[in-house]
């Protein structure tokens, strides 16, 4: 981040009101990626799904093979969990948050898609841990959009895996399946590249996944 300050800042007299801009726009791209957590609205926002689940399923299961897996990777020292998901419907986060956070593997930072969110539900979705792109980077998801942004979301990745918060990265967009969305490359790139820079020696990438008789 520091490296694309300076060269943005080059000519320019490198003054306390000059850092102070500057800090100011790393802070609001930082508040569009997250918010801090709130255990308050992550309790009552796991009793209202239970609740839910009740009204929408007559059962939820858990693959016993799939969660001893998950549970004996979060076992592995100094390594941080990349958890990899299929993306059925909107609810799937919500849903695998709740289930990873009732193994006791504390809540994960879910990536949150380009569906459009109203600001209330962006809100309420990153006091759960949902995490974003920058704005400028939803609108042009490619290398053409390198600076500040995508400095700002590439430490904000590293400092995520060396914190060892789980990572729940979903690989596709419903309504369209089976295809590697471009937000999902964005975040599997910046996972690769701090892993290259060595920010972290090493994930561990778990595969999981809800299946649905019938997709709400």
């Amino acid at each position: 981040v520091r490296d694309v300050v300076t060269g943005r800042s080059r000519g320019s007299r490198g003054d306390g009101e000059s850092h102070r801009r500057w800090k100011e726009k790393i802070l609001k791209i930082l508040a569009e990626i997250q918010a801090p957590l709130s255990l308050l609205m992550l309790r009552l926002c796991n009793w209202a799904l239970l609740k839910l689940l009740n009204h929408l399923f007559l059962s939820v299961q858990l693959h016993r093979g799939q969660l001893e897996m998950v549970l004996r990777a979060a076992k592995t020292p100094d390594v941080p969990l990349v958890f990899l998901s299929t993306h059925k419907s909107q609810l799937d986060g919500p849903l695998l948050s709740f289930l990873l956070f009732s193994q006791g593997l504390g809540v994960p930072r879910v990536t949150v898609g380009c569906q459009v969110c109203s600001p209330r539900l962006r809100a309420l979705l990153g006091c759960l841990g949902g995490i974003f792109l920058p704005s400028r980077m939803e609108q042009t998801p490619s290398d053409q959009d390198e600076g500040l942004p995508r400095a700002v979301l590439a430490t904000y990745v590293e400092e995520v895996l060396r914190s060892r918060q789980p990572l729940l990265i979903f690989l596709e967009e419903p309504p369209v399946a089976l295809r590697l969305s471009a937000p999902a490359r964005e975040w599997l790139a910046l996972v690769y590249r701090a892993v290259r820079d060595g920010a972290v020696p090493d994930v561990l990438l778990v595969p999981v996944g809800i299946a649905y008789d019938v997709v709400p």
